[in-house]
């Protein structure tokens, strides 16, 4: 449960940090919105403001990630399957039943197909057999 807060917190602060970067001019002066030059809108009163903020919602950031990653390290054990290299199986497979090739042949193939295969019997259209040999357009 307080993984999830955290996680939305996290996220909450990303935004805002993101929407607070994007507001401030790229060199450095704030929003540039008039207003007296003393007030919290003005050219030098924002980019502090902005500045400050920044400064925070990053810290808050970092801080934030450290605490989930040591939040979803927690309750894990750092156990390493080595089954594969034992050679071991992990679980008992199940036991399938394994196909039987047919009794009288061990090719799947029917003995028209085998003739084909074997150039015995070329099918209709086709170029005599040979080693380059391609089937005659129809």
């Amino acid at each position: 449960m307080l993984f999830q807060f955290l996680l939305v917190v996290h996220a909450i602060i990303a935004a805002l940090l993101v929407g607070v970067i994007l507001v401030q001019k790229s060199e450095g002066g704030g929003l540039g919105m008039g207003g007296s030059p003393s007030g919290l809108m003005s050219a030098r009163g924002a980019a502090d403001f902005l500045t400050r903020a920044t400064t925070v919602l990053a810290t808050l950031f970092v801080a934030l990630s450290i605490g989930l990653a040591v939040l979803a390290a927690r309750g894990h054990t750092a156990k390493i399957d080595t089954t594969l290299a034992t050679g071991k199986p992990a679980a008992p497979a199940a036991q399938l039943p394994v196909p039987q090739a047919p009794a009288d042949d061990a090719a799947p193939f029917s003995s028209a197909a085998r003739q084909a295969i074997g150039n015995d019997a070329a099918p209709a259209g086709a170029a005599p057999a040979g080693n380059n040999s391609v089937p005659l357009a129809q």
